[in-house]
């Protein structure tokens, strides 16, 4: 009995030694997990696969390798991601120009998103924000409103890339003003950020972390922000549902597995992901870089991939934008 006892004790300790993951009856992982960015170091989606990464491995109880796989605007991520098999501990960290837009707007990409790839967690969004010159008469959405509505030969309005979700989000506001924009394609933020600034265009809609500096320093002015309630950053500065636009939308930055990985792999990893999103440190070190950190399981995750599907893939294919691969 007593070597009963003991034994009893022994496995009760090593259960409280072990990972998270493995602590809660699924099966452990025992190789390392890869995890695939698309875009350079220091940029945002690395930025964060990195910081949840540093969390995940003492969740899993196994090395976190993040890789970053360049080219084809992210595409190459994908292309390497869907390759991995069954047995592979493989994750693409995804958004939405790599996972809905360039399908829609593109003949060959390499992948499915919708066959090749299942959704693990989403992490975090990023909202939008509409800028002015600081020399512009343009103070408030409702100017622009006006001067979009009755004087659009006079305002362009810039966006970081053509196909690009700012430029489609200018369409949705086309759309809810009931009038012609002229967008203007430039190539990336800080091009686009400069000119407004020098006053050589009147208007800007990127993300808000790409504005925000700029307004900071005093050389644009936000007018308008795209989420449901205001930045907690600039909280003076109004929505655009509450400058009478009833328009809201946002990115984000997601994990994805190969369609090859195994559900129960997934729930796993979904898990502990959904476990490392609730840490405070990494939702402060999310929210240092002017994102929202998103807690949410695989079937909220599903749920807002879904939604974001829906409000966004009928205007992109209306806009009958198409780009090359």
């Amino acid at each position: 009995m007593p070597k009963l006892i003991a034994g009893f004790l022994l496995s009760l300790s090593l259960s409280f030694q072990m990972p998270a993951a493995q602590a809660q009856g699924s099966a452990p992982l025992t190789q390392p997990l890869t995890i695939i960015v698309g875009y350079p170091p220091g940029g945002d989606s690395d930025r964060v696969a990195r910081i949840i990464g540093d969390k995940l491995k003492d969740e899993l109880g196994v090395p976190v390798i993040v890789e970053n796989k360049l080219g084809a605007g992210g595409r190459i991520s994908a292309q390497v991601a869907k390759k991995a098999t069954a047995t592979d501990n493989v994750l693409l960290i995804g958004n939405p120009a790599i996972m809905v837009i360039a399908p829609l707007v593109m003949n060959d990409i390499g992948y499915d998103p919708g066959k090749d790839f299942k959704i693990v967690s989403m992490v975090s969004n990023y909202r939008f924000a509409v800028a002015v010159s600081t020399e512009s008469n343009v103070k408030r959405m409702a100017d622009l409103v006006y001067q979009l509505g009755y004087y659009p030969a006079k305002y362009n309005i810039g966006v970081p890339a053509t196909g690009s979700l700012p430029h489609f989000f200018v369409m949705m506001m086309e759309e809810k003003i009931g009038a012609p924009v002229q967008v203007i394609g430039y190539k990336g933020s800080a091009p686009l950020i400069n000119d407004l600034a020098g006053g050589h265009l009147n208007v800007a809609m990127d993300t808000f972390n790409s504005l925000l500096p700029m307004h900071q320093a005093g050389k644009v002015k936000i007018i308008a922000v795209s989420g449901e309630t205001p930045e907690a950053s600039l909280p003076d500065v109004p929505t655009f549902k509450q400058s009478n636009l009833a328009l809201t939308g946002a990115g984000w930055n997601a994990f994805f597995a190969p369609a090859s990985m195994p559900q129960d792999k997934v729930t796993l990893l979904s898990n502990a992901i959904t476990r490392v999103m609730k840490d405070a440190t990494v939702q402060q070190t999310i929210q240092g870089m002017m994102l929202d950190p998103v807690v949410a399981d695989l079937t909220q995750s599903q749920e807002i991939l879904a939604s974001f599907k829906k409000q966004w893939e009928p205007v992109i294919r209306q806009s009958g934008f198409r780009a090359e691969p």
